[in-house]
């Protein structure tokens, strides 16, 4: 089986292709390019890379979230549109979940942590059990000052990736000293690799959608909606 996958999530832009034993191909921008000017020509390109064509692709996969509002309706309008034109199953994967597995295998815990702005993260807390990740807690958006307080409960290492290290990488350390690691750049930005693994995992299982079924997963609401229900509210 091949699944080809799209992230969009952040200022990464990511393609991937891969199969049962391999990572075909993979192609990553990290420069807060133009995401919908970007995808198509990526993917084709990674296509083209890999000797296939959309034909030889049985399942599409997507980071439908949380993440850039704007760029999570990129990657899950593109991949609805290739999977309803080839009549091919999609699924979709937390970018949070992605993010965990770049660091799969480690001893100890993995914090993804994406800067949500204002002053929040999106994150969640997993382990690698087995040959799969354990999520220990819910998507959240919190401070990092809430998510240091929850990691508090744990007395281990712990492994940050995400976008959110380099924000907040100084607080962590205050906070946590040597129980907090952090990944290296190559495994620390969002990778369409990982959401294509994690995606085949779940459609050799037969746990797939249909691009009808397939919606960005936001966790948080958007600004100009938080702004609308407070005029609701006051305006009566």
């Amino acid at each position: 089986m091949r699944v080809l996958a799209v992230e969009t999530s952040s200022a990464v832009i990511s393609v991937a292709v891969v199969d049962e034993q391999r990572l075909l191909a993979e192609y990553i921008l990290n420069q807060e390019r133009n995401h919908s000017q970007k995808l198509v020509p990526m993917v084709e390109r990674v296509l083209e890379d890999a000797l296939l064509t959309l034909e030889d692709i049985d399942a599409f996969a997507v980071a439908h979230g949380p993440g850039s509002f704007t760029g999570l309706r990129i990657g899950v309008a593109t991949v609805k549109g290739l999977a309803q034109a080839l009549k091919k199953p999609v699924v979709g994967i937390s970018t949070l979940d992605g993010l965990a597995f770049n660091l799969a295998c480690v001893q100890g815990l993995i914090c993804p942590i994406m800067d949500a702005r204002r002053a929040q993260v999106y994150t969640s807390v997993y382990r690698w059990a087995g040959d799969g990740l354990e999520r220990m807690e819910e998507y959240m958006a919190v401070s990092i000052e809430e998510l240091m307080e929850l990691l508090d409960k744990w007395d281990e290492p712990v492994y940050f990736c995400g976008d959110g290290i380099f924000a907040y990488r100084s607080d962590i350390e205050e906070r946590m000293g040597d129980r907090a690691a952090f990944a290296p750049p190559t495994h620390a930005m969002q990778r369409a690799s990982s959401i294509a693994w994690l995606a085949l995992k779940r459609a050799l299982a037969g746990d797939t959608q249909n691009y009808w079924e397939l919606q960005p997963f936001y966790l948080r609401k958007s600004q100009a909606e938080q702004r609308f229900e407070k005029l609701g509210k006051g305006g009566g």
